[in-house]
């Protein structure tokens, strides 16, 4: 008795299955654990170490820029607490136990002997909320661009943080609707 044919399903893997095993691969070798790519080995900080600190500076900032819409409006308190409470969390992760870094800029790096002034916040809550996606969206960028200067963990961590941040634009962005 001959077996009925079988239905036709195409063999082999899936095209994106082919395509997330190629991402996730890309990913795998760029943040393999490892020496600092970059060989600082001198007494000032490494790569790494230079890396985390601004990550850690930006997250504050960014926490700075949250409270700031949240004091000029405070009805949407309920909406970004949540998120703030996730952008200190990153900071924190950043600064893995070591002094936290004030979240404004130092006069050195900025190029003036007086402090940077608080965040301007517009008037309107639909334009502060889409600075503040900016702000996430603009971080969220300059990390995944981070991401080729560090190595193994760090570069992890970068990735999930850049990623939250994406998430945070879009739930800025298009949550609210």
């Amino acid at each position: 008795m001959p077996f009925p044919p079988l239905p036709r399903t195409p063999s082999g893997p899936r095209r994106r299955s082919l395509l997330a095993s190629a991402a996730g691969a890309a990913l795998l070798v760029g943040c393999s654990p490892g020496a600092d790519p970059h060989g600082d080995t001198g007494g000032g900080p490494s790569a790494t170490e230079r890396a985390r600190a601004r990550a850690a500076r930006d997250s504050f900032g960014l926490v700075e820029r949250y409270d700031a819409v949240i004091a000029v409006h405070p009805a949407l308190a309920e909406r970004l607490r949540p998120l703030r409470a996730e952008v200190a969390a990153h900071a924190q992760a950043f600064t893995d136990g070591t002094p936290t870094p004030t979240p404004s800029r130092s006069p050195k790096e900025s190029g003036s002997a007086s402090p940077t002034a608080a965040p301007t916040v517009p008037a309107v809550e639909k334009d502060a909320l889409a600075d503040l996606a900016a702000a996430e969206r603009s971080l969220a960028d300059r990390r995944a661009k981070a991401l080729l200067d560090v190595p193994g963990e760090p570069a992890r961590l970068l990735a999930s943080v850049a990623a939250a941040g994406a998430a945070h634009a879009y739930l800025l962005t298009e949550g609210g609707k």
